[in-house]
C-alpha cells in the first residue's frame, strides 16, 4: 500500500456519463525509462485518487507499460483509460480495426474508457476519415462496448476547432490550454463553445511542455515570487487552468514521482482552482512579459478573420512566435502540421485586415515574414513528407 500524501483527490463530474474524474490526468507519454519506476508512479498515482491515465498508439512504449503496471496491480477496473487512434497513419477502413486492436493488445484490456481521433487539425481531417467509414466503426464499438466515450484531440484555430464539435456528436475533446494559450489554438472561445454544446474539455500541455516551468523570463519569475512564494511556476501554471470549471481533468506529462506528488497535492488543494483577481492580474502580466519575447504581438483576438483568402491569421502569427518558446524545428515542424490549409503564403496583400486589428498590426507584412521563415526552401520537400505521414491537408476540402 503506498502512502497517501495526505489531502483528497478533488474531482469533476463528466455530465454526459455522470462519472467522477480526477482533476489532475496523468500523461503518460513520459514515463520514466525503468519499469519500477513507471510502476511507482502509476501506482502511488491511483492510491492518491488519479483515475485518469492517457496515453496514444503512436507514444513509444507507453501503452505496453501503462498495460503492464494495471494488470499486474489489478488496477484496470479503478481507472479510465485514454489512448488515440494515429488518424494520420489511416489510409483504409481496415486500419481502424487494426491500430484499435493493437492498442487493446498493448493496454492488456478488453475496452477503452476514452478513445480520441489522435491530432484533427480541422474539419478536413474528419471528413477523410468519414469517407473511410469512421461513423459507421465507431457505433459498432460503442454498441459492443469497446469504446466508452468517443471524442478528439486537436491542434489547429479557434474556427476549426467549432466546426469540428459541430461535425459529430461527441462525448468529450481535448485541447492545449494554458495561461499563455488563452487565445491560442481552441483558446478560451473554444472552451466555452464546447461548454455551450455540453461536451466535456480535457486540457493537455499546462505547463506548455514545461516551458511555463522553467525558462520563464527573469520579470515573470519575479512576478509569482512576489504575488505567491509559497506556489513554484508550475503549481501556478496547473493552478490557472484548475480554475476553469469547464475543464473536466487536467493532463500533465510527468516523468519523476517528485513531479507527480506536487502534481498530487496542488490537485487536491480545496483552494486549488480558486484565482483572485490581483493573481488573474499576476497571469495576464506574466503573459505579456513571455510575449515580449515573441515576434508579432497578437492577441488571437480573430477581429481580422475570416479572411476571404482562406489564411488562419492568429494562428500563422501563434505558431510563428513559438519559435521563441518552442525553438525552430519544432515550430516548423507545427507550422506544417497546424496551418497547410490556412498557411501564410494564402494571403494577397489585400490588407482589407489591417484595419481590424486591434493591436495596430501590419498583418499583410507580418505574413510576409512567416512565409518566408517556414515555406521556404524546404517547405515544399519536407512539408510533403510530414503531410504524408501525417495526412494532413495542403488545401481546403470540402465534405
Amino acid at each position: 500500500m503506498v502512502e497517501s500524501l495526505g489531502d483528497i483527490m478533488n474531482y469533476r463530474l463528466n455530465f454526459k456519463n455522470g462519472e467522477k474524474v480526477s482533476l489532475l490526468g496523468f500523461g503518460c507519454m513520459r514515463f520514466p525509462k525503468d519499469f519500477a519506476d513507471a510502476e511507482k508512479m502509476v501506482v502511488t498515482a491511483v492510491e492518491n485518487g488519479v483515475n485518469y491515465f492517457d496515453t496514444a498508439y503512436i507514444y513509444p512504449g507507453s501503452e505496453v507499460t501503462l498495460g503492464k503496471i494495471t494488470e499486474k496491480n489489478d488496477l484496470r477496473s479503478r481507472i479510465n483509460i485514454a489512448t488515440k487512434l494515429p488518424t494520420f497513419f489511416v489510409k483504409k477502413s481496415s486500419d481502424f480495426d487494426k491500430y484499435f486492436k493493437g492498442s487493446l493488445e498493448r493496454l492488456r484490456t478488453d475496452y477503452i474508457d476514452y478513445y480520441l481521433m489522435h491530432m484533427l487539425s480541422g474539419p478536413e481531417s474528419w471528413y477523410r476519415l468519414v469517407g473511410l467509414g469512421i461513423k459507421e466503426w465507431i457505433e459498432e464499438k460503442k454498441k459492443s462496448g469497446k469504446i466508452k466515450n468517443l471524442g478528439f484531440s486537436y491542434h489547429g484555430g479557434a474556427d476549426g476547432f467549432k466546426a469540428l464539435l459541430d461535425a459529430y456528436d461527441w462525448d468529450f475533446t481535448m485541447i492545449q490550454y494554458n495561461y499563455f494559450d488563452e487565445n491560442n489554438q481552441a483558446g478560451k472561445s473554444g472552451l466555452l463553445y464546447a461548454e455551450k454544446k455540453g461536451i466535456p474539455v480535457i486540457v493537455m500541455e499546462p505547463l506548455r511542455g514545461g516551458k511555463l516551468a522553467v525558462g520563464l523570463p527573469e520579470g515573470a519569475l519575479k512576478l509569482f515570487a512576489e504575488r505567491g512564494a509559497e506556489y513554484s511556476p508550475a503549481e501556478w501554471a496547473l493552478r490557472w487552468v484548475f480554475s476553469h470549471y469547464e475543464v473536466l481533468t487536467v493532463l500533465s506529462g510527468m516523468s519523476s514521482l517528485e513531479v507527480l506528488e506536487e502534481n498530487i497535492i496542488t490537485a487536491s488543494d480545496e483552494e486549488t482552482y480558486e484565482i483572485s483577481l490581483l493573481q488573474s492580474d499576476m497571469f495576464d502580466d506574466a503573459r505579456e512579459l513571455i510575449m515580449g519575447k515573441t515576434r508579432v504581438s497578437c492577441t488571437s483576438c480573430g477581429y481580422c478573420m475570416p479572411c476571404n483568402f482562406g489564411v488562419d491569421i492568429p494562428l500563422c502569427f501563434s505558431l510563428y512566435n513559438d519559435i521563441e518558446i518552442e525553438g525552430g524545428f519544432k515550430a516548423f515542424i507545427n507550422y506544417v502540421q497546424c496551418a497547410g490549409a490556412y498557411r501564410a503564403s494564402l494571403c494577397t496583400n489585400c490588407r482589407k485586415c489591417i484595419p481590424l486589428c486591434p493591436q495596430g498590426i501590419r498583418i499583410s507584412d507580418e505574413l510576409k515574414q512567416v512565409k518566408k521563415t517556414f515555406e521556404g526552401g524546404i517547405y515544399k520537400p519536407l512539408g510533403a513528407i510530414i503531410r504524408k505521414l501525417m495526412k494532413t491537408p495542403n488545401s481546403r476540402q470540402t465534405k
